[in-house]
């Protein structure tokens, strides 16, 4: 959607927008820095994933500026509303460093991470309203997973219909050669 940002001015952390937000978004602040997130995790040498939530649809939630993760993450999802999907490519340095983080993500590894900004929140018990805001949101959290439950169901019932459709299909080909097997018996 556009160039890639360099965030850190060194380029350590560069953002690419895949998706931009609604222009009403909201975005993390000191009143709200709690962050939820959908991402996907690559080495940037390989390719290869080495975390994602995408696969059971999860979210991963935490504070921004506290250190709980990686460097590069407190940096970019201060510059993302909700509903922004970005790719963040992060140099070692705000990564795992020389350490890296075995087995899955060697020393000195530039990682590439596709982010979804899902929601920014207050932290608990900051303010009145924040106890409606989270059960909006959880409220919201609870739909997305029906629907998704709902579509995976929906697809397992044309799976099984398809199976049966099949299943009759061969058994009427069956029926069809007995029956011109004993006409000619007779």
């Amino acid at each position: 959607m556009g160039d890639a940002i360099d965030l850190t001015g060194d380029g350590g952390v560069m953002k690419k927008i895949v998706q931009r937000s609604k222009p009403d978004a909201i975005a993390p602040s000191e009143s709200l820095p709690l962050v939820d997130v959908h991402y996907e995790g690559t080495l940037a040498d390989t390719g290869e994933v080495f975390d994602t939530t995408r696969e059971d649809n999860t979210i991963f939630s935490f504070e921004i500026g506290t250190g709980s993760v990686i460097k590069a993450w407190d940096v970019a999802l201060r510059t993302m509303k909700v509903g922004e999907v970005a790719v963040i490519t992060c140099k070692p340095e705000y990564a795992y460093g020389s350490a890296g983080s075995p087995p899955d993500i060697p020393p000195e590894a530039t990682l590439i991470f596709e982010v979804e900004l899902v929601a920014c929140r207050p932290r608990k018990g900051s303010s009145v309203s924040s106890a409606s805001d989270e059960r909006a949101r959880l409220e919201e959290l609870k739909k997305q997973r029906e629907m998704a439950a709902a579509a995976k169901e929906e697809e397992k019932k044309k799976r099984e219909e398809a199976k049966a459709a099949a299943a009759a299909r061969i058994q009427a080909k069956l029926e069809a050669k007995k029956g011109k097997g004993k006409g000619k018996a007779k």
